[in-house]
Order: C-alpha cells, then structure tokens, then sequence
C-alpha cells in the first residue's frame, strides 16, 4: 500500500528561508485567513441564532406579516390590581393546564403606533337576551376585579363578539373573564372572522379545547389560570373585523363570566 499519509499538497509544502525559520508560502497564508475568517462568521452567526431562539430572552414577538414593521416596540398594557395569591390545591385541573405564575409574562414586540381598537365597539352574544348596557361592559376598559366589573353568561358553550367597525391588522388579543379568584376557564377559543355570522374568511387563533367538548375543533392550547394578567393572544397580523371568543364554564361554575377583551392593532390599508 502507498504511504501517502506524510505527503502534502505542493501549494501547502513547508520551506525554510535565510534565516532557517519554517515558512508558508503566501498563497497558503492567504487560504488560512480566509479560513479563519469563515469560521469566525459561522461561529458568530450560530450565537446569534441562539440568542434569539433562548427562552429567557425576555421578550415575546408578535407575528408580523409581510405588511408589518421590522421596528418592533414592546406593547404598552395597563394591568388591573391582583385580586389573589397563590393557587388553591382543591381544584380539579385537566392534564393539560399551565402551572400557575405570578411573574410578570415579558412584553410582546409588536409594530409601533397600535390602539385598543375594541374600547367601546358593539359587543353581542350568543345569549340573545343579554341586555347591551352588560355587554359593553366587556370593552369599557375597567377590568378591576370586582362584581360590577363582571358579566355573567348562561351555562354550555357561550361567545361574545366586538365588531370593529371596519377590517383591521391585529397582532394582540388580551382576555380577562373573572379573575377575582383562583380558577381556570375551560374550551377558550378565540376566533377572527370578515362577516357577523362567522361565515367568511373564519380563522382561530386560540383554542385550548383538546377534547373537542364544544364541537368547535380540537385544540392545541393549555389551559390556564385566570389572573389580573390575563391571558395575551398573538393575533398573527391577522386582518378582520369581527372578533369572537369562546368558553365553557369554570372550574368554579358552569357559568361563563368576562370582565374585558382588549384587541391591539390598526386599520387594515
């Protein structure tokens, strides 16, 4: 067999100069730097990726479409007082709730210049009878823990739904139902749609119904318990004027209760 293990290519060839030191060729030194150079980019580029793939970067970026700004601000929310500490351990939970935590959730990045655009919009219900001055408690912005602050609906699979007057680009959708004790809220599904009668264009951006009990379509969210918080949606950049979102009870009753729904975004151009 060739021994050809100590042969090296002729443009890589060791010599000696005058001075009897070991040198390379310049066309060798020029590949090495290049090479070090490369791989110095590739390390750095892979960090980077980490960084922004780590959990503990602190931020949540809302889906920006094509239509979106790359100039991402943190959105700006005003949180009502906590009405509980802790967890009570009675409760009865699915397999698929979220541990309780009362740390502050990172802010969502999302494009600059958005507004509440469901603060003082019409709301309706799948409880036909529900008078509208309740209703519109849900987008008066008082999202304070209190029994003025709370509307309750009949048991089974109810909704409420804002219309927005017109299309618009939503990045964020914030959900308090009653958050004055320790409870979680089963079959949440929050859905977008071009049309009241949810006919056109529907889209669902939350559904933590797994077991399909409201016949809506299995889920992949968790469930979660109710706090002052509440519960931060990422709308996608989605375009829409009717929002609509749903429940089943609580772990507390069969009857579904809502204190405010906030909706960020802007109009649709």
């Amino acid at each position: 067999m060739m021994n050809t293990i100590n042969k090296r290519p002729p443009l890589l060839q060791r010599r000696k100069g005058n001075s009897g030191a070991i040198l390379l060729p310049s066309c060798a030194l020029i590949l090495a730097s290049c090479f070090l150079a490369q791989t110095g980019c590739a390390q750095d580029a892979k960090d980077n990726e980490k960084k922004a793939a780590s959990p503990d970067s602190g931020r949540l970026t809302a889906t920006v479409g094509a239509s979106g700004s790359s100039n991402l601000v943190p959105l700006e929310l005003k949180l009502p007082s906590p009405a509980f500490k802790g967890t009570p351990t009675d409760i009865q939970l699915s397999s698929y709730v979220e541990p309780y935590s009362d740390k502050p959730r990172p802010p969502m990045m999302v494009p600059p210049g958005l507004k509440n655009v469901a603060l003082g919009k019409p709301v309706t219900s799948s409880v036909t009878n529900m008078p509208k001055d309740q209703l519109a408690k849900i987008v008066d912005g008082d999202k304070e823990p209190s029994d003025q602050s709370i509307i309750f609906l009949r048991k089974g699979t109810q909704y409420v739904q804002i219309d927005l007057g017109s299309p618009h680009e939503l990045f964020a959708i914030l959900i308090w139902h009653a958050h004055n004790t320790a409870k979680v809220y089963h079959d949440v599904i929050v859905q977008l749609a071009d049309d009241a009668d949810f006919k056109q264009n529907v889209r669902t951006v939350f559904n933590n119904d797994q077991d399909n009990s409201s016949a809506l379509g299995a889920g992949t969210d968790r469930e979660y318990f109710e706090s002052n918080q509440g519960r931060l949606i990422d709308a996608k950049g989605a375009k829409a004027r009717y929002v609509r979102t749903y429940s089943k009870g609580s772990t507390e009753s069969a009857l579904n209760e809502y204190t405010e729904i906030e909706v960020y975004g802007r109009p649709a151009p």
